[in-house]
């Protein structure tokens, strides 16, 4: 097994973590706290917390860190950091910064959007991409949180216009059923939402009613990765 297999969970990590909507109230602040699995082996904490910037934007953090395996071995970490504005119940995104940092290698992503010009820069290894943006973008790491806020406003299907690394893509989430779910943080019946545009083996558990992010996350494309909530608090 090679270090770039090993490390495919972690790079993962992101796409676990990114509509009209109808009227619903917008997520006030709140910290809250994911056991990260492969498999059924543990293998890092994740925090998410969502503030206030008062100035009409907000930020939304995801920190990851590996306490576990090779994860732990190399002193891995992700961290995301996403700022956006509410475009009535959509965050809408202006920049999002991912890095990586492992004992050997560091990646980084640094995407900005322009609403002036109307344009999305993304600047990565492979150099920077450039394209038009459309009104109520969101990003890989913010997608989670609109896709509760959809649920908590009644939706059952979602089409997300998603800013990804070249181009504006539509992605589309239905709720599929509604499953018992077990997690650190308690037992929920809870609503399964699958991606249906796209077999990427993204699967999420959401209670509407209690939070507006997952209780559980499923991913299988670069790893088998599960993402189980611990504690959520609101500030």
């Amino acid at each position: 097994m090679t270090i770039r297999s090993l490390l495919a969970p972690l790079l993962g990590l992101a796409l676990l973590l990114g509509t009209p909507l109808a009227a619903a109230a917008t997520p006030t602040a709140f910290t809250a706290t994911y056991k990260v699995l492969r498999g059924d082996s543990p293998m890092g904490i994740a925090t998410i917390s969502l503030h206030d910037d008062g100035n009409g934007q907000w930020t939304y953090q995801k920190s990851v860190k590996g306490t576990a395996g090779l994860a732990a071995m190399l002193g891995a970490s992700v961290d995301e950091t996403s700022r956006f504005r509410w475009k009535g119940d959509l965050p809408e995104a202006l920049s999002y910064d991912y890095e990586l940092h492992t004992g050997i290698k560091n990646k980084q992503r640094h995407l900005r959007v322009d609403w002036n010009t109307h344009r999305v820069s993304v600047d990565g290894s492979k150099g920077t991409e450039t394209y038009p943006a459309e009104p109520g973008i969101v990003e890989r790491n913010t997608l989670p949180l609109a896709l509760g806020v959809a649920l908590q406003a009644g939706k059952q299907q979602v089409a997300l216009a998603v800013a990804v690394r070249q181009e504006v893509q539509t992605q589309q989430f239905k709720v599929t059923g509604k499953d018992a779910v077990n997690v650190p943080a308690g037992s929920f019946h809870a609503e399964r939402v699958d991606r249906t545009d796209a077999d990427r083996g993204f699967s999420a558990w959401y209670v509407p009613a209690r939070y507006p992010l997952p209780v559980k996350l499923s991913q299988h494309d670069g790893g088998d990765m599960v993402m189980e909530l611990v504690s959520y608090r609101q500030l």
